[in-house]
């Protein structure tokens, strides 16, 4: 069977759509609550944007080998796509909560001043980061 770009790219929906349904079963476990938002929403355990890069970029080894360029291409995103996911987004995050705290805390301002809370959830853990490589390494192979 010939292996062409929408296969890599079936791969790697594949370990994003798995990240997202094992996010929604553990936040049910853990909160005893079924949220589907959970299932389009970013942040949690596992990261389904490193399990997305790291199968795509598996699926090219096998296919491309190694030593392709397209490879080296797949692990330098990959590796931009998880610090972001790690540092960045996780920083976007603690702001989000730091400013929510501090609008709760501001007594002049009435409920019709301010907007929505800002969203917390929005960037992983290093274990979250590392947990949705792992399955995106997994998917990868087994695709």
């Amino acid at each position: 069977m010939q292996i062409t770009g929408n296969h890599i790219i079936d791969c790697a929906l594949v370990a994003w759509f798995l990240a997202q349904v094992i996010k929604v079963v553990l936040d049910l476990i853990l909160t005893r609550k079924f949220d589907w938002h959970r299932f389009v929403s970013s942040g949690g355990m596992p990261s389904s944007h490193s399990s997305f890069v790291v199968a795509c970029t598996t699926a090219v080894a096998r296919t491309e080998g190694l030593a392709s360029p397209l490879f080296g291409v797949c692990v330098v995103i990959a590796a931009v796509v998880m610090y972001d996911a790690c540092n960045v987004r996780r920083s976007a995050g603690d702001t989000a909560k730091l400013v929510n705290q501090l609008r709760r805390r501001v007594e002049k301002l009435t409920a019709e001043d301010v907007a929505d809370d800002l969203k917390i959830i929005m960037g992983h853990t290093p274990l979250q980061v590392l947990m949705g490589a792992l399955l995106g390494l997994a998917v990868g192979l087994l695709a």
